[in-house]
């Protein structure tokens, strides 16, 4: 049964990451309902390093993108300016998650936070998607400038309260710059990197990494499939975000939120 439940946390991660419904609030919440066998150590940092599965994704589907070690003069660098706002839209998340990594941990992981947020930023998906309008100025990844990178990393803060959801908050904040759905959505995957890469690092040097060999086959287990599921994922965001807006997320988060409150209030 744990390595079912493990399978099925990282299908949660590969298709959740992606989407704007959140992949922590998911995976905490399951985690809650079903409860997965491990050390209080082991599980908090199974919750962020199986992230890792969904980072390598990204690194295969966009790797002629992101490897900056070109042939080409020119092509090395457009990958070397490419990581360099990947990075300065890292900042903020990365200072914020550094001071407020415990207090996140110990008591915004609620089920109660959870479902608020999930709440809150459904209605804001909804509001902004279809009150406000925004003239697009961005077309393509190319054209982010540093200033825009910057401005998605403070949006990407949102993300560290449990609920928000990583993806939809940098490409919502992208829409708000300016920037097309695609090239939002593209680099948001791409500012996934350092920040997740950061938490796990973080988690991994905060806990210790003295478990034992069942623990680790589980988190290998939850990797490899939200790597697997994440490839699916990425792309079809991509294909989707061309067509549609984010509203249906709105509308699933609300669902979501009082499905949430109702299964926890009956318990």
């Amino acid at each position: 049964m744990e390595y079912l439940k493990t399978v099925l946390l990282g299908i949660i991660q590969g298709v959740t990451e992606w989407l704007p419904i959140s992949s922590t609030g998911h995976l905490l919440l399951f985690d809650e309902l079903v409860g997965l066998k491990m050390g209080k150590e082991a599980r908090s940092v199974f919750m962020v390093v199986i992230q890792l599965g969904s980072i390598l994704a990204v690194v295969v589907l966009y790797l002629e993108k992101l490897w900056p070690f070109k042939r080409s003069r020119e092509e090395r660098r457009k990958s070397f300016v490419l990581w360099a706002k990947v990075l300065a839209a890292s900042i903020p998340a990365a200072i914020a998650g550094l001071l407020l990594d415990d207090i996140i941990d110990s008591h915004l992981s609620s089920p109660l936070v959870i479902s608020a947020s999930l709440a809150v930023y459904g209605v804001l998906y909804i509001y902004l998607e279809k009150r406000m309008k925004i003239e697009v100025r961005v077309e393509s990844v190319e054209d982010i400038t540093y200033r825009d990178a910057l401005r998605m990393g403070l949006f990407q803060m949102l993300a560290l309260i449990p609920g928000t959801s990583r993806s939809g908050s940098t490409i919502l904040g992208g829409l708000v710059c300016g920037i097309g759905r695609s090239a939002a959505a593209e680099f948001s995957f791409f500012m996934a990197l350092p920040v997740m890469a950061g938490a796990s690092l973080l988690r991994l040097v905060k806990h210790g990494m003295a478990f034992t060999a069942y623990e680790w086959r589980l988190l290998a287990i939850g990797s490899f499939v939200a790597f697997a599921v994440s490839l699916v994922s990425i792309r079809a965001l991509v294909g989707y975000v061309r067509k549609h807006d984010f509203a249906i997320f709105g509308v699933y988060r609300i669902v979501l939120a009082i499905v949430v409150v109702i299964t926890f209030a009956l318990r």
